[in-house]
């Protein structure tokens, strides 16, 4: 974590003049409690009213507020044409999320800022394609990706032969207009890429371990491989 998030995140904490350790501080940001006592005296020597001492708590007094957030144009921009794509391209959780996202952002920017941000004229509607279920594999595989689970699926292929498949997820790949994840396919031994809107059934089969020849960066090795020798 930058510390610049990490600070956001004590600021965080101590809102509400609670009274927080840093030994709390430090077991939930993952960090040593000398690490929060150096970002404490940070704070407190740029102006938040935090009160307290070490081995005691802080507490942060009330009246103290966050600064709005800034953005430039072309940031917002940005962020408000990405959430409206993932709102109409991505996963159910995905598209769930992006809403709350610029829900949260409006709130806190300042009042030409959010007028702005009303005013971005890059919009997204929502694919339909193939299978309707592909939103929530979508979250399912990204979400296996992330904690090393095997994936028991059924897949189709273009003539709509199906064969039954383990596979190791690594990812998923947006095209402009499919999704398709990557992965170890233990059927063939190999890499695949799996269209998920060819995708019937999906379920869990257990966590595995990353094997040499097997991970994501073998997987880029290959193809830049391919590609030099082609």
């Amino acid at each position: 974590m930058r510390r610049a998030d990490r600070l956001f995140q004590i600021l965080q904490y101590l809102r509400g003049g609670r009274l927080v350790t840093a030994a709390q501080l430090a077991e939930r940001l993952e960090v040593t409690p000398r690490t929060i006592y150096r970002d404490i005296a940070h704070l407190i020597g740029s102006g938040v009213p935090i009160d307290g001492e070490a081995g005691v708590g802080y507490l942060m007094r009330d009246g103290y507020g966050l600064p709005p957030l800034m953005f430039s144009h072309d940031e917002i921009v940005a962020l408000v044409s990405a959430a409206r794509l993932l709102q109409a391209w991505g996963g159910s959780k995905m598209a769930a999320a992006a809403e709350e996202a610029l829900v949260k952002i409006d709130a806190v920017l300042p009042e030409d800022a959010r007028v702005r941000s009303g005013q971005v004229h890059v919009h997204a509607f929502e694919v339909r394609y193939g299978r309707q279920n592909w939103r929530d594999h979508l979250d399912h595989i990204e979400d296996a990706a992330e904690r090393s689970i095997r994936l028991d699926m059924s897949y189709a292929d273009a003539e709509g032969r199906s064969t039954r498949r383990i596979i190791r997820p690594l990812g998923v790949w947006f095209w402009g207009k499919v999704w398709t994840a990557i992965a170890w396919c233990e059927l063939r031994e190999a890499f695949r890429m799996f269209r998920l809107d060819r995708i019937t059934d999906l379920q869990d089969a257990g966590r595995f371990k990353p094997e040499k020849g097997k991970t994501l960066k073998d997987f880029y090795e290959a193809e830049a491989y391919r590609d030099f020798h082609h």
